[in-house]
């Protein structure tokens, strides 16, 4: 079978994604180019193939940004269509460890909404039990439907993204473009970060029950930052005293601060454009503590209140 060029491409610059101590994904936004997906109603929100692109580059991003040893492929980053037999054929190159397939879904009955995952069969423990973190991970983080786990059977036919492929494989259905009111809530910004980063607690979940022996946290760079102007004589002044907030998260797009996620905080949140070079562009602080210690208690709460992976950061 003739890849073309582009994919050709990706699979060629993944070739170190094999390494001892490594973990790769290939991250699979499905339809593109000639082939749209599901459409929304009316002017209800996005093609399929719009959302599944830009809720794809948000889990990638996730996973590259807050993970180490985690390497990100895509089968495609435009608006390209690659046929399923290209798909297949990256997912069994041999290159990759897992693969993740991107849809939205869309039914007759427009009442009908809520998230599902979709494995080929029970036989695939690894595949069943990454699509019950993942529809968990929907249920209790994103505040969203949970339709729970699919298998072919369930649907009636056979994916062949799953059927054929010789890795661990889950399709995500992130909701119904169909419903009016779940289009609208997946072509937003605030839809596509929360169900992206509900599938990034999921997988990283996974990856760590699967491969206990590598090590997925990344150089704590915010708190070495810290640490070192906290030391440092020169840096604190009467004008500009030291000031620690708490970092909850970070966005490739903006997030209005007033979304549910953020008020059962009861804190404000403080969204900042940062000059980065990387993807995420925002980031969101609560707080202004004049000390660590000071702020120790509160990043507890926040975690608590479902940011886990908040973090005390020194900013000036």
């Amino acid at each position: 079978m003739k890849v073309r060029g582009t994919l050709l491409l990706l699979i060629l610059s993944s070739t170190a994604l094999a390494q001892t101590g490594q973990v790769s994904i290939l991250i699979d936004p499905g339809h593109g180019g000639k082939d749209p997906g599901h459409l929304p109603l009316g002017n209800s929100g996005l093609q399929e193939k719009v959302l599944t692109l830009e809720i794809a580059n948000k889990v990638g991003g996730y996973l590259s940004n807050n993970l180490a040893n985690v390497n990100v492929a895509y089968t495609r980053t435009d608006d390209s269509y690659p046929t399923l037999d290209e798909r297949v054929e990256m997912a069994n190159s041999g290159k990759f460890n897992y693969m993740l397939s991107i849809h939205i879904n869309g039914n007759p009955n427009s009442e009908v909404h809520g998230t599902e995952t979709i494995i080929h069969d029970y036989q695939s423990s690894d595949s069943h039990n990454w699509a019950r973190l993942i529809e968990n991970q929907f249920k209790k983080r994103a505040g969203r439907k949970s339709r729970g786990v699919k298998t072919s059977d369930d649907l009636g036919h056979t994916l062949q993204v799953l059927k054929f492929t010789k890795i661990p494989t889950v399709v995500v259905e992130c909701g119904f473009i169909t419903n009016v009111i779940e289009a609208g809530y997946l072509s937003s910004i605030n839809g596509q970060e929360i169900i992206a980063s509900a599938i990034f607690r999921a997988t990283r979940e996974f990856l760590q029950m699967k491969h206990p022996e590598t090590n997925f946290i990344p150089t704590p760079i915010e708190d070495l930052v810290v640490e070192e102007i906290a030391e440092s004589t020169t840096i604190a002044t009467e004008d500009s005293p030291p000031v620690y907030k708490i970092q909850i998260m970070a966005s490739i797009d903006p997030i209005e601060t007033d979304i549910g996620l953020f008020k059962k905080l009861n804190y404000p949140v403080e969204r900042v454009l940062v000059e980065s070079t990387s993807l995420y562009k925002y980031k969101y602080y609560v707080g202004a503590f004049e000390s660590k210690k000071d702020a120790k208690p509160v990043q507890k709460e926040i975690q608590e209140n479902g940011f886990a992976d908040a973090f005390i950061t020194y900013v000036q």
